[in-house]
């Protein structure tokens, strides 16, 4: 059994809120539980849609499926709501070239299955340390895994926010799944890159480590956020394992 906590905030500089989080503990489906966070991107009317309707549609596709292997279980929910979500861009010119990042974690038994576009991340936090668990789909992560970056020079690059995947663009997307294995007592950060560009994952680790109260701490984590500047809207979903 795992407890979370999702919450958002809009951040020091932005007029609108375009992350959007969803969790839960309970079964979705033939899912255990379900925890994703989206980052949508687009003009005004758009972003916020983009992301609050990706996830609406990942978490209807997950209730409907008849499939019990937590792989397929998701990607045919992405794959459902990525052609969804691009048929809707189509609808009106105030939603043309709106998509969203969307990072989704699924936790059975000792084991834990994440599903990434985009720069949305996840991390696994023990009493050792902090690990990302996914894959950045950005440039300069391209870049650093090409040896042509290193991590440092990545974190303050000007094309730090080019995305070079998301959801809604294109009829079809690829989708990148990372299952890891998860031990009691560990936690998992599911955010927006509002907080991951904000926050150094050891000051990231260094919260999440602190034994309090996931709710407590995932305050803690949007309030370091906007203390460091707040430039964009903030995710979490903090995840407990039991």
């Amino acid at each position: 059994m795992q407890i979370s906590v999702a919450m958002t905030d809009i951040g020091r500089r932005r007029k609108v809120n375009q992350d959007y989080v969803y969790a839960s503990d309970r079964p979705v489906g033939n899912l255990p539980n379900l925890y994703i966070v989206a980052d949508g991107m687009g003009g005004h009317k758009a972003g916020d849609l983009a992301s609050s309707y990706a996830v609406q549609k990942v978490v209807e596709a997950v209730q409907r499926c008849a499939d019990t292997r937590p792989a397929l279980i998701l990607q045919k929910a992405i794959r459902y709501a990525n052609y969804r979500l691009y048929e809707k861009a189509g609808e009106s010119e105030d939603y043309y070239g709106m998509g969203t990042t969307l990072v989704a974690l699924t936790v059975y038994r000792h084991e834990a299955l994440a599903v990434n576009i985009g720069d949305s991340r996840l991390y696994e936090v023990t009493a050792d340390g902090i690990r990302q668990i996914s894959e950045d789909h950005s440039l300069v992560a391209e870049l650093v895994r090409k040896g042509e970056l290193s991590p440092g020079e990545a974190r303050n690059h000007p094309d730090k926010n080019i995305i070079t995947r998301a959801l809604g663009i294109q009829e079809e997307t690829e989708i990148d799944l990372f299952p890891f294995h998860v031990e009691q007592g560990s936690r998992c950060l599911l955010c927006s890159d509002g907080l991951s560009n904000m926050v150094e994952d050891t000051e990231l680790c260094s919260l999440i480590q602190q034994k309090k109260g996931i709710y407590e701490i995932g305050g803690e984590l949007i309030l370091k956020a906007n203390q460091h500047g707040g430039t964009d809207n903030i995710a979490v979903v903090l995840v407990e394992i039991e």
